[in-house]
C-alpha cells in the first residue's frame, strides 16, 4: 500500500436534507482501501465517531462486522435505518467507551470531530456544544478514548485515525500531529499515510486550509 494515496473527495450518496449542512463524511473509498489492506471477511471493524455511518456501511458491504458509537441521537437513528443489523450502532459517548458491551475488535477506523487550538468555544466531543473545555482537554480526551479502545482491540490489531492540520485565520493548529502524539502514548503509532484529495480528478482544497490529510496507523503490541 503506497504511503501517499490519491483519492476523490466526493460522496456518491447524498444525506437527507436535515443533515446536508453537516456533511463532513470521509469518502467510502478511504475506508475500503484500509479494510482491504488490514482486515479480512468476518473481522470486527469499529468506529468510535460513527457520524453518518460510512465505516459501518462499507464494512458491511465487504463482509466485515461494522460496529460504531455515535453521540448524536438523530445520527445514530439514521445509521440504524441503513444497517442490516440496527443494533450495530450504539448512541453513546466515546469518552465512556469502556462502559459499552463491545466484543474484541479487530480493527478501527474513524475521523474524529476536529478542533482548533484558538477561538473554538464549542467542544467537539459534546457535539460542538459550549462546555468550557479547550484544546488541551480535547487532546487528553482523545488519549483517554484510545486508551479504552486499546483494551478492546485484539493484540496486533490496528486503529486508523484520519485527521488534518488546520490553517484558519492565520493560525496553524497541528491537529493531526498533536493527535498522533497523544494517542501514541497509549497505542503505539506505527505508520502514517498522506491522503492527497482531489475532486472530480482535480486538486481541491480539503476544507481546512490544505488539500491533504493524514491517516495515522496505530497498532496494539502482540
Amino acid at each position: 500500500m503506497k504511503t501517499v494515496l490519491m483519492l476523490d473527495n466526493v460522496q456518491r450518496t447524498p444525506l437527507p436534507p436535515q443533515f446536508a449542512r453537516d456533511d463532513v463524511r470521509y469518502p467510502p473509498a478511504l475506508v475500503r482501501r484500509f479494510l482491504e489492506e488490514y482486515t479480512q471477511e468476518g473481522d470486527v471493524v469499529f468506529d468510535p465517531f460513527a457520524g453518518f455511518g460510512t465505516t459501518l456501511l462499507v464494512a458491511e458491504k465487504l463482509g466485515r462486522i461494522g460496529l460504531g458509537l455515535e453521540y448524536v441521537p438523530k445520527r445514530a437513528a439514521y445509521i440504524a435505518g441503513l444497517l442490516s443489523h440496527e443494533d450495530h450502532i450504539i448512541c453513546g459517548d466515546a469518552r465512556r467507551l469502556a462502559e459499552y458491551p463491545l466484543p474484541v475488535l479487530d480493527f478501527s477506523i474513524t475521523s474524529p470531530p476536529f478542533m482548533t487550538k484558538n477561538d473554538h468555544d464549542e467542544y467537539p466531543f459534546a457535539a460542538y456544544s459550549v462546555t468550557g473545555q479547550g484544546y488541551e482537554d480535547y487532546l487528553q480526551d482523545i488519549q483517554s478514548i484510545y486508551r479504552q479502545l486499546a483494551e478492546k482491540l485484539r493484540p496486533g490489531g490496528y486503529a486508523v485515525i484520519e485527521a488534518s492540520n488546520i490553517q484558519k485565520s492565520g493560525t496553524l493548529t497541528t491537529l493531526a500531529w498533536d493527535i498522533a502524539k497523544s494517542v501514541d502514548a497509549v497505542l503505539p503509532l506505527q505508520k502514517e499515510f498522506v491522503v492527497s484529495w482531489t475532486k472530480d480528478g482535480a486538486k481541491e482544497g480539503y476544507g481546512f486550509g490544505y488539500d491533504h490529510s493524514y491517516c495515522l496507523v496505530f497498532q496494539k503490541p502482540l
